[in-house]
């Protein structure tokens, strides 16, 4: 049983995590995830031992852990990812997937396929949603530069949950496949459903009940979430692709019935997730965080560096070779940067990988540490970059192309932080 006293201490870590990020932020923007899975290390057993984990916080992690993924999921705008720039994101991606495979297997250490899966799929990821509030600080979100930046970051958070669905779920890789498909097939069917005209009365609930305690949006939302994990879970595909799935669904459904909520619905969703779920999701992380193992040297410490070169290596290279054209060398490299950044799907794909038995702690603490560093260092030195390529191009240079750019950073978009 829970004891109560570490449920207290994780909701008091998840209320102190953005006070610290406030007062810091003068100095350095640090992300929000960083202090929650700090203060959770901070609290756990191998600092001073008050908080330990129990089914009830497991629990609820879980349903973090799945809300983490639903929110990435609905954060996608598959209607601004399309043409070529998708088609070489894509590309990117498959050639990050097979040389993370291997190198992932090759630093198995014994662990065979299965933890190469593990290893490569989170080397192939990126954190979109640490990457969407930097770019709209700085005006690029809707450059040339942040579309293709959306591109690259939308397949780096789709892909890995499709590689693990197929190739972590103990079957064979055709049966694997046709479980795959029609779970293909049946969330097909609901983006059809949900891209059907709606009668008035959807909309007028929806508008109705938006301020009452009804709340119709909201539980339909979680309803779609419910049904998705279950229906991945009754194939036999793991929970994130069901949570991945059930964002998309929901984005579709709440602007194409109610557009005019849709914001105020989102918003009661992201109160929900990120003001208790998710937060306590990266807590419990920090809890369960292998400090001892990746203080006590050895290969678990030699791993970070490794892993964040890796980062730049297995994501960042082919992202270089297939970036558009018209992108001049230093945007290039800003996109390496932004795009190697990974942090929430490597500590997604870590947890389950030591759930499963595949992944030891001390590797998943190299891994997820090695994801903290790229979050702090890779955006703030993608924006250098980004900052020294304007101010060195003249109408005819390297960023000839950016033209749009300049225009897109002069609308300054409003959002609030995710991830």
């Amino acid at each position: 049983m829970d004891h109560p006293g570490t449920f207290v201490l994780i909701v008091a870590a998840a209320v102190l995590a953005p006070l610290l990020a406030y007062g810091i932020s003068r100095w350095l923007p640090v992300p929000l995830v960083i202090f929650e899975i700090l203060l959770g290390i901070l609290i756990g057993p191998d600092v001073p031992g008050w908080a330990h984990t129990g089914q009830v916080i497991d629990v609820l992690s879980e349903l973090g852990l799945a809300m983490l993924i639903f929110l990435a999921g609905y954060e996608i705008q598959f209607d601004q990812v399309r043409g070529d720039t998708l088609k070489r994101s894509v590309g990117a991606w498959l050639i990050a997937l097979v040389l993370g495979l291997v190198i992932g297997t090759l630093l198995a250490h014994g662990g065979g396929f299965d933890k190469g899966v593990y290893v490569g799929a989170a080397l192939t990821s990126t954190a979109l949603g640490a990457i969407l509030p930097v770019l709209r600080d700085a005006g690029d979100l809707r450059s040339r530069f942040g579309s293709v930046m959306m591109a690259m970051g939308s397949v780096g958070e789709f892909g890995p949950i499709i590689a693990m669905a197929l190739l972590l779920s103990g079957r064979a890789p055709a049966r694997s496949a046709a479980l795959l498909a029609a779970f293909a097939v049946l969330t097909a069917a609901a983006v059809f459903w949900a891209l059907r005209p709606k009668p008035p009365w959807f909309s007028n609930v929806i508008a109705k009940t938006l301020h009452s305690s009804a709340q119709f949006a909201v539980r339909l939302v979680v309803l779609l979430l419910v049904g998705m994990l279950g229906l991945a879970q009754v194939l036999g595909l793991d929970i994130l692709l069901g949570a991945f799935a059930a964002g998309l669904v929901t984005r579709l459904v709440l602007q194409g019935a109610a557009p005019e909520s849709s914001g105020t619905v989102l918003s009661k969703v992201e109160a929900m997730g990120f003001g208790f779920l998710v937060p306590l999701f990266f807590v419990v992380t920090g809890i369960e965080f292998d400090l001892e193992a990746l203080l006590g040297g050895g290969r678990v410490l030699l791993l970070l560096p490794v892993f964040l070169l890796l980062f730049l290596l297995v994501r960042g290279l082919p992202m270089w070779l297939l970036a558009p054209r018209d992108l001049g060398r230093r945007d290039r490299s800003a996109l390496v940067l932004f795009g190697s950044t990974a942090l929430p799907l490597v500590v997604a794909i870590t947890t389950l990988g030591v759930e499963a038995g595949r992944v030891e702690p001390g590797e998943a603490a190299a891994l997820v540490g090695a994801g903290m560093l790229s979050v702090l260092l890779f955006p703030l030195a993608g924006l250098r970059l980004r900052a020294g390529g304007r101010a060195g191009d003249g109408p005819g240079g390297e960023g000839g192309a950016r033209g749009p750019a300049r225009a897109g950073r002069a609308e300054r978009v409003r959002g609030s932080e995710s991830w």
